[in-house]
């Protein structure tokens, strides 16, 4: 066989085929402007070849900050006007979701009417939804294709459970999922900090979980099929916090699949990106989606970093911190290789990667990407560092304060770029 078939999505009149590598020659020669992903098939009765593409996963003070509450009192137009989301659905494409989560507790909430959808534990029996959280699904079958358009998909590592699954092994899913529909959970903080009450936009909403995304990223082909499986399910809104580089909407698979939910009457919202300042930097631009960027805030994890004669500042919700005043030994993750391990697995400090007697007593300085942040801090803890510093690649812009298990601080590209000059000279 050539070809398999991966997904039918009848809405669309589509299917989504994973074709073999001595087809492509011919679809090339039969389908104009190949490279541009254009309409203009030659195949009978076939509108648009359209190539998968990779996508990428993109606080309690918040609604104060945007005037929505005030002293901690919600105003009326989000209490009673907008009733805190009471009655709708929000689906949320993303890596899945942690259904013991505080946010998603069910108190209070009686049975859903309308809903279509159910509750896809896969391979994992221990998970299961509420009526809080009254939907969860998985789509895997476009990021299990060993290729897109015959290029390997770089750094691409699937873990088996996180595949059959839709629990989130990574957090991001429960992250805007809980941003989004998240319910009301007092005394929230990151080890004492940032104290108060965590809710998300829509608190009293129902919510459901489309997981899309995995370790190496989110097919196009999995995102339209969870979107047209949540408008099947009959939720109201749709929010997807995933993109990829900017594309004609013709050859966008997430932009053709919103198109047909807000055909349907589901309004869709999705994350202008973690690219920029650049021009042309804003991902999910298609005029029917609302497209939605972070904005700043009035409060701040600082943290810094201190080297030389040089001091970087970072973010960190670390639990802990290193005494003020003594020097302590640092190490890139590159330069403390374990010996079965590749260069480029330790610069990203994944498990098992890094060698204990070259981390042992040190703060160790590993890159942002691929597997998750607080996990590179795990891995340096295992190995017996005593800090981290995390470093974005050259496409990270945010930095992040999280709860790391080690003291750990999360810093700028171009602030790393000194770090590992100051490191390079004192070798």
């Amino acid at each position: 066989c050539r070809y398999e078939q991966l997904y039918l999505f009848k809405e669309i009149s589509a299917i989504g085929l994973q074709i073999d590598n001595s087809l492509f020659p011919a679809l090339k020669r039969h389908t104009l402007h190949w490279a541009n992903y254009s309409l203009g098939s030659e195949l009978p009765g076939v509108l648009a070849v359209i190539p998968d593409r990779l996508h990428k996963v993109q606080t309690t003070r918040s609604w104060e900050f945007l005037r929505l509450e005030s002293g901690g009192e919600p105003k009326k137009e989000w209490k009673y006007d907008a009733k805190f989301g009471e009655g709708v659905v929000i689906g949320n494409v993303d890596t899945g979701v942690s259904p013991t989560s505080q946010s998603f507790r069910d108190d209070g909430f009686g049975a859903p009417s309308g809903w279509r959808g159910k509750c896809d534990s896969g391979e994992d029996s221990t998970f299961h939804c509420n009526k809080k959280l009254i939907g969860a699904r998985f789509f895997n079958a476009g990021i299990q294709v060993p290729n897109f358009l015959d290029q390997p998909v770089e750094g691409k590592q699937l873990n088996q459970t996180d595949l059959n699954s839709p629990r989130d092994y990574d957090g991001h899913g429960s992250h805007t999922l809980s941003t989004a529909g998240g319910g009301f959970v007092q005394g929230a903080s990151a080890f004492g900090r940032g104290k108060g009450t965590a809710k998300g936009g829509s608190p009293r909403a129902r919510v459901a979980s489309y997981k899309a995304c995995y370790t190496a990223g989110c097919s196009s082909l999995d995102i339209l099929a969870a979107i047209l499986a949540a408008v099947e399910d009959g939720v109201h809104v749709l929010s997807l916090s995933v993109g990829a580089p900017a594309a004609d909407y013709v050859a966008d698979l997430m932009a053709i699949g919103t198109l047909y939910a807000v055909h349907k009457g589901v309004a869709v919202v999705a994350s202008a990106g973690n690219s920029g300042p650049q021009p042309g930097s804003v991902s999910n631009l298609a005029p029917w989606i609302l497209t939605v960027g972070a904005s700043t805030m009035d409060r701040d994890f600082a943290a810094d970093v201190v080297f030389g004669n040089s001091t970087i500042k970072g973010r960190s919700l670390s639990a802990s911190t290193l005494p003020v005043g003594q020097p302590y030994p640092m190490i890139s993750g590159q330069n403390a290789c374990a010996a079965d391990q590749s260069i480029d697995n330790s610069t990203l400090c994944f498990p098992g990667s890094l060698d204990p007697a070259k981390v042992r007593g040190k703060i160790v300085v590993c890159t942002r990407g691929v597997n998750g942040r607080v996990e590179k801090g795990l891995v340096v803890k295992q190995a017996g560092g005593i800090g981290m510093v995390l470093c974005n690649d050259a496409g990270g812009v945010d930095i992040i304060a999280d709860p790391h298990l080690l003291p750990a601080v999360h810093c700028s590209y171009s602030q790393c770029w000194d770090l590992f000059k100051h490191l390079q000279s004192t070798q």
